[in-house]
């Protein structure tokens, strides 16, 4: 799971640490469906996000 989740998160432009640092700062407080979707690589809103 974690390579498939690097790769992803790479090929949406983004860096895997930062990420998943991301994805661990901010999962304790999703508390609806919207909230965890808005986590994944795709809906991610990281700054520094890489430009293709």
């Amino acid at each position: 799971m974690k390579k498939k989740g690097t790769k992803v998160s790479k090929a949406n432009g983004l860096e895997p640490f930062a990420y998943l640092h991301h994805v661990l700062q901010h999962i304790g407080g999703a508390n609806t469906v919207e909230d965890i979707e808005a986590l994944l690589p795709w809906n991610a809103n990281l700054k520094g996000k890489q430009e293709g």
